[in-house]
């Protein structure tokens, strides 16, 4: 039923993997049109570990037959739903026996979703097959397609598809060539009902009492999966205890259609008629509710444009005090602006309905509303306004050259208020960009987009005590810069002043390198931010703090920013907030703590389709693992961020993810290799990494060309790197200084150095930099044979490195004990009996400790943020570590050592 995708294969691969550990069995499900019987088909292609058997429907006897294959085998029953009530007993009873014997067999059912599932076999693991991935639609469209496609004609088929690839394929069935090549117009919706009928086919039941539509509307104007159950019971004349369709399922209150795209093919077949009378019976069965849901209803039951119905509509869904999340008030202001007869009013009501798909996480939407909003027959402000909005989604999505451009035409077209505050996302595009000049330009006093009055003013600052020639970021990763005298928490009440002018000006003069003068703008746009529950504002606010070095602060107000965006259910807002929160971790030292809030980032900007955004949390994770020392996720998440980095020109993630592998090279003792990736990305030149953040990777490199026998390639970058630490930006900077000092010193003078940055780092958090120095001391101490002393420095610095995590490194510094003669000390976990999991890595423990709670691999790969084969692999070493032979087993063991752990 579907083309060869490669995600659907990839999938298959990982499934096939995980059950290959002890055998298995899965029941797959999913939408009608998902490809169920094609993914058995994949299976079968991809097993290869001995024969495979299709077993027919109610082939009891059949299957029977095949179990008493020698081997690994692999059995695929499609549509085991579809058997008889005996025949799937016995079916679930031969599960059960493949899951408890852990026989080399493999087990793949396959049951509609869109029917109540078989009692026999609700027991048995599930894996849904979720909708396809854009890249994997797009793929289906060529291979299928029997004319060109144009580009905005495959994106808009993508998006009525919704993942579901019979119905992606019924769409290029139901085009014409001109239709396809983007000659003619698309038929408007383009899943029409007769499309969605050829995929429903004879799925689709009787309704005589309409509850199946009245349902289906509920769910059309909301946006939602589910509807109050009273309510549309009571417009459907529907008895409270009534029997359902099997098409719907009741709980907790609300009704729902087992299948989505049922419900999309129950409303598509009716007619219209049809269709608005449901939309006025549910709008007379809220009689007397208050919100915006009766409007909405109502307006979805009128056809031709209707001024009032409209005006009222876009008052509700515009009322700031309304507790309507932003997905419900872009469907009402998008229904109101189809209501709508006058060209700019229309066009203003699509610009507000963009801004609220943008905030609810829905980019591609937020576009295509966009278009409509930016005609020319539109005002100024409103062409301005969709400027200003496509280059947010465009910094989150996109080219951030393309984004700049955008801002910067919004700036030409808004008024001065919203012209600031385009400016500044102008400024962010550069900054993301790596384009100091282009970033001086967006933030010069008066704005002239095409011109470049500070073309070379952050090249020819000359160097000044206690400044340096880099700025800090106005999106806030991780560069920052100002004096730390100003780095305190805000007691007073925020002080009169213009936040956006405030930023602007702070970060110019961060850029030009007068902290003098940014201190007070960035700490009054700090302070104005606490105080407020505005997200934006606190996100702005946590990006000041960056650029101060105040992390505290930062930390305060990317975790108020967070709770802001989900208390409002402000999708675009989650990832953004987690990710200043993440670099905030990570610049105060703690970065298990950068770790989850990063994976649980990523996740967010993946639901919200933030692609340049889920960069940052790859490089914050591939950062994270390279301390931790597992080699295999560093490159994974570092890959990932390279690509959209590659592609969007995000200069930013692309040099944090390169210091993340180089960092991960000198944990695994490799400083050649590690000195050769940091070289480019420190050392003068076209290469350089980005401006703000290349400065953080100088103490890997001169640690890494200290180890590999080449100082004097470090030498110079030392006094840079003095500069940079002299801002009072970066926490660890004065203690890393030293470090760097006493590695290029003369043996008169390190002693004394290597002491210094110790007491340095009494000062900060964080156990990795300290232990890192207390490695290098006692290297230093144990090649000059006084080898007492190198005992305690390893010894702590082992120590160190096990309290943070960061295994690799704590076996350098055993290894050092060693060459020194002396054995380490057991590490506190073994010594106090935690037993078998102290010898796993941290991430082979967490991998353990899901796996043992029941999740599955792809349930674990997608709490990690990881691939399902990363997890597989990982796996597989635990096993081998602990001497398991599956996961009952490993279930055991975790249970036994948390009450041995317990006890203890």
């Amino acid at each position: 039923m579907t083309g060869h995708t490669t995600a659907r294969q990839r999938l298959t691969a990982e499934l096939l993997d995980a059950l290959r550990t002890d055998g298995g069995v899965r029941v797959v499900t999913g939408e009608p049109g998902c490809g169920r019987t094609t993914f058995l088909d994949h299976a079968a292609r991809l097993f290869r570990g001995g024969p495979v058997r299709h077993v027919r429907a109610d082939g009891v006897r059949e299957l029977d037959e095949a179990l008493r294959t020698a081997g690994p085998l692999l059995v695929c029953v499609d549509d085991a739903d579809l058997w008889d009530a005996p025949s799937r007993a016995a079916l679930a009873r031969t599960a059960g026996c493949i899951r408890e014997t852990a026989v080399r067999t493999t087990l793949l059912l396959t049951v509609a979703n869109h029917r109540p599932p078989p009692p026999e076999l609700a027991d048995l693991p599930v894996l849904r097959l979720g909708p396809l991935t854009s890249g994997d639609a797009a793929l289906l469209i060529r291979e299928r397609a029997d004319s060109a496609v144009d580009p905005a004609v495959r994106e808009e088929l993508i998006s009525a598809a919704e993942g579901n690839p019979a119905l992606l394929l019924a769409l290029l069935r139901s085009l014409s060539p001109d239709q396809l090549g983007g000659r003619r117009a698309l038929p408007q919706p383009p899943a029409g009902g007769e499309v969605l009928a050829d995929v429903a086919g004879d799925r689709l039941p009787d309704d005589p009492g309409g509850l199946l539509l009245t349902t289906a509307a509920a769910v059309r104007a909301t946006g939602e999966e589910e509807a109050d159950a009273a309510l549309v019971l009571r417009a459907a004349h529907a008895a409270a205890d009534a029997p359902l369709p099997d098409l719907l399922t009741r709980g907790e209150g609300r009704l729902r259609f087992r299948s989505a795209l049922m419900a999309r093919a129950v409303y598509a077949t009716a007619s219209a008629e049809d269709r608005r009378a449901a939309h006025l019976a549910v709008a007379e069965a809220a009689t007397g509710q208050e919100g915006i849901l009766p409007l909405l209803h109502r307006a979805w039951a009128v056809s031709a444009p209707a001024p009032t119905v409209a005006a009222s509509l876009a008052a509700a869904a515009a009322d700031p005090s309304s507790p309507v999340p932003p997905a419900l008030r872009r469907r009402a202001l998008t229904r109101a602006a189809d209501l709508t007869p006058d060209e700019a009013e229309r066009a203003r009501r699509h610009l507000a309905a963009a801004e609220q798909a943008l905030l609810a996480g829905h980019a591609a939407d937020a576009l295509r509303l966009l278009d409509r909003a930016r005609g020319r027959s539109a005002p100024a402000a409103v062409r301005g306004g969709a400027e200003l909005l496509r280059g947010a989604v465009l910094l989150a999505d996109g080219p951030v050259e393309d984004a700049r451009e955008s801002f910067l035409l919004a700036a030409d077209l808004l008024p001065p208020p919203a012209a600031a505050r385009a400016t500044l996302g102008a400024a962010d595009a550069a900054w993301s960009a790596g384009d100091p000049t282009a970033c001086l330009s967006a933030l010069a006093p008066t704005h002239t987009p095409r011109t470049l009055p500070l073309a070379e003013a952050c090249v020819r600052v000359p160097k000044q005590p206690g400044s340096q020639r880099l700025g800090g970021p106005p999106a806030a990763r991780v560069g920052a810069t100002a004096p730390r005298t100003a780095c305190t928490q805000p007691t007073n009440p925020p002080p009169d002043g213009d936040p956006s002018r405030d930023h602007r000006d702070g970060m110019r003069a961060v850029l030009l390198a007068r902290f003098d003068l940014a201190a007070t703008p960035l700490r009054r746009v700090v302070e104005n931010g606490l105080h407020g529950t505005d997200p934006d504002r606190l996100l702005r606010s946590a990006a000041a703090a960056l650029m101060l070095g105040d992390v505290t602060s930062a930390r305060r107000a990317g975790a108020r920013a967070l709770a802001a965006a989900r208390t409002s259910g402000s999708a675009a807002l989650e990832p953004r907030a987690l990710e200043y929160l993440a670099y905030a971790e990570l610049r105060a030292g703690r970065h298990q703590l950068a770790r989850t809030h990063a994976e649980e980032g990523l996740r967010a900007a993946e639901r919200a389709g933030q692609r340049n955004t889920a960069a940052h949390h790859h490089a914050v994770l591939a950062l994270a693992a390279s301390i931790e020392g597992e080699a295999d996720f560093v490159a994974e998440h570092a890959e990932e961020a390279l690509r959209t980095a590659r592609r969007h020109g995000l200069a930013q993630a692309a040099t944090l993810a390169h210091w993340a592998a180089a960092r991960a090279d000198l944990g695994a003792g490799r400083p050649r290799e590690a000195a050769q990736r940091l070289g480019p990305l420190v050392r003068p030149g076209a290469r350089r990494g980005h401006f703000a953040v290349w400065m953080l990777a100088v103490p890997c490199f001169v640690e890494a060309a200290a180890s590999a026998g080449r100082p004097q390639h470090a030498a110079a970058l030392v006094e840079d790197f003095a500069l940079w630490a002299a801002c009072g930006a970066d926490p660890q900077a004065p203690s890393q200084l030293l470090r760097c000092r006493a590695l290029l010193a003369g043996p008169d003078t390190a002693d004394e150095l290597y002491l210094s940055a110790l007491d340095r780092h009494d000062d900060t958090v964080g156990d990795f930099e300290r232990a890192r120095t207390e490695l290098l001391y006692g290297k230093w101490l144990r090649r000059r044979r006084r080898l007492r002393e190198a005992r305690t420095r390893l010894e702590e610095a082992r120590l160190g490195f096990e309290r943070c995590g960061a295994p690799l490194w704590a076996q350098q510094a055993a290894a050092e004990l060693r060459a020194g003669g002396a054995a380490p000390n057991p590490a506190p976990a073994a010594s106090s009996g935690a037993g078998d999991l102290a010898r796993l890595t941290p991430q082979q423990l967490r991998i353990a400790r899901y796996v043992a709670a029941g999740a599955t691999n792809r349930e674990v790969a997608l709490s990690l943020s990881v691939s399902t084969r990363t997890v597989d692999y990982h796996l597989r070493n635990v096993f081998a570590t602990l001497g398991l032979r599956s996961r009952v087993e490993l279930v055991r063991l975790v249970e036994q050592e948390e009450k041995t752990g317990a006890r203890l």
